[in-house]
């Protein structure tokens, strides 16, 4: 089952207040597939968001809805669930229970069946079931809204805007026809999806958002010495090259003599680390004091001809 499918199942678990069963089926009918004169009704692939609205909308209007299921497409599993108020007479009464006439140009919010602060969560949680979805988090951080008509888009988007509690700014955009209107961000959307009453699926997204906070940060660093721990056997081997040729014409002697103590620890530990260098040395030497004296030898080697030049000028 699909992290936004859980969720759903979630919501429709809650036991509602009476003021906020009206709130809910509203937004469930109104953002469902067809809210008007010629037919109320909802299509969806959550059989408990189909009893849900089934339910309510006998409570809240005193209508029973009839249902009818069918497979998804060719390849997918589960079904769609659809339900609708069957009749003409039937529709004319859900329509007025809810303050609408089916005759509206342009769709709206009608915020009268709204009646306390606490059926803002009630009706946001009725849209969330009919038109919502959210993304998995293990992949992404995204709460999502699809609408048939603008206007009704445009005033959820306000809505949520105007939850002050929540501090949250949704988008709205065009995709094939209708209306995405859509939140991003792992904290938005889980604060959103306990304003609804989804308490254990936002608990759920920010388990999942801390391990991998916490993994992103393991393997920062994991990186990160990789690199260091590359660089310092690059310099390391750097070194020891240095030293072979040092002692090919004509050993530790020749060096400056505060750089032979350091030289042959060197020689003797390729694989010590610069501080574990200084330590080793009597007095021992900071780590950017050693670091300064393996350069300096470096460039002492590196101003020495090459052994077989030295042969043959002296043959």
């Amino acid at each position: 089952m699909s992290f936004s499918s859980e969720t759903k199942r979630e919501l429709c678990r809650i036991q509602e207040e009476d003021c906020c069963r009206k709130a809910e089926c509203y937004g469930l009918l109104l953002f469902g597939r067809s809210f008007s004169a010629h037919s109320v009704s909802l299509t969806t692939e959550s059989r408990e968001t189909a009893r849900r609205a089934a339910e309510l909308t006998a409570r809240v209007t005193g209508v029973s809805m009839d249902a009818s299921i069918s497979p998804l497409r060719r390849g997918d599993r589960g079904y769609t669930y659809s339900v609708f108020v069957p009749g003409a007479n039937q529709v004319e009464q859900v329509l007025r229970r809810l303050g609408h006439t089916g005759m509206e140009i342009s769709l709206r919010v009608n915020y009268a069946n709204l009646e306390n602060d606490c059926c803002r969560s009630a009706f946001l949680r009725g849209v969330f079931l009919s038109c919502g979805t959210v993304t998995d988090p293990a992949r992404d951080y995204r709460m999502e809204f699809v609408v048939p008509y603008r206007n009704l888009a445009r005033d959820l988007t306000a809505f949520l805007k105007d939850l002050f509690e929540l501090d949250i700014t949704p988008g709205m955009m065009n995709r094939k026809g209708s209306f995405v209107v859509y939140l991003k961000g792992g904290e938005h959307v889980a604060d959103l999806l306990t304003f609804l009453g989804a308490g254990g699926a936002a608990m759920k997204l920010i388990q999942i958002r801390m391990l991998k906070e916490v993994r992103n940060e393991v393997n920062r660093k994991t990186n990160f010495e990789a690199a260091n721990l590359e660089k310092t056997a690059s310099a390391a081997a750097g070194q020891l090259i240095a030293l072979e040729k040092i002692l090919a014409c004509g050993g530790m002697s020749i060096l400056p003599e505060e750089l032979r103590p350091l030289a042959l620890l060197r020689y003797q530990n390729p694989d010590l680390s610069l501080r574990e260098l200084g330590r080793k040395l009597n007095p021992p030497l900071s780590r950017s004091g050693v670091n300064h004296r393996l350069q300096r030898i470096v460039d002492f080697a590196q101003g020495l001809p090459r052994p077989a030049e030295k042969n043959s000028e002296g043959s």
